[in-house]
């Protein structure tokens, strides 16, 4: 287990560093001092492995959602962990926009994507009702759509150029969006 999560954190690495295109088996191979062969053993195809960096990518995600509190107060906690992330890892951000900007030309990535959009928005979507029926959150027959302009949000903050991608900037769209949804 350990070396198949360092083959994902050395592909999570050099995602960030270099870009899908730059995405090379045999370079984090090298990263994690393991032959070309062991890497296939543990993943035998790249889709397989881009699988292992998106359920990283995600576990870092799941920590902005908080099980304890009022629905109103996960949202929130959501929001704040998303302006954390955005402020100490912004490789996360990175890799979840080339991971979309690929997908828009690899059908396996667009499943890999569309599988995690999917998943999170319904996980935003089942909050906010429960947020909205507490009053914590404005429009409630309007969850679904909530979760989706969120996700949408998210997903353009990653496709920004990570120069673009000012940390004060970011905090102050998602706070923008917090407050529309409030």
């Amino acid at each position: 287990m350990e070396r198949q999560e360092a083959l994902v954190q050395a592909a999570y690495d050099l995602l960030a560093e270099r870009g899908f295109e730059g995405l090379r088996t045999r370079d984090i191979a090298a990263r994690v001092g393991v032959n070309i062969a062991t890497l296939h053993y543990y993943y035998p195809t790249k889709e397989k492995l881009i699988r292992g960096v998106v359920g990283y990518a995600m576990e870092r995600f799941r920590t902005t959602l908080q099980p304890a509190g009022s629905p109103g107060e996960q949202v929130r906690a959501h929001f704040a962990g998303i302006r954390r992330l955005a402020r100490t890892e912004p490789k996360l951000f990175v890799v979840m926009g080339e991971l979309a900007m690929r997908g828009r030309r690899d059908r396996a990535i667009a499943a890999i994507v569309r599988d995690v959009d999917n998943t999170w928005q319904k996980v935003l979507s089942a909050l906010l009702r429960q947020a909205a029926k507490e009053g914590a959150i404005a429009n409630p027959a309007k969850a679904d759509d909530l979760a989706a302009l969120i996700v949408a949000t998210l997903k353009g903050l990653f496709m920004l150029p990570t120069e673009g991608r000012d940390p004060k900037e970011v905090d102050r769209q998602l706070r923008a969006l917090e407050r529309l949804i409030a």
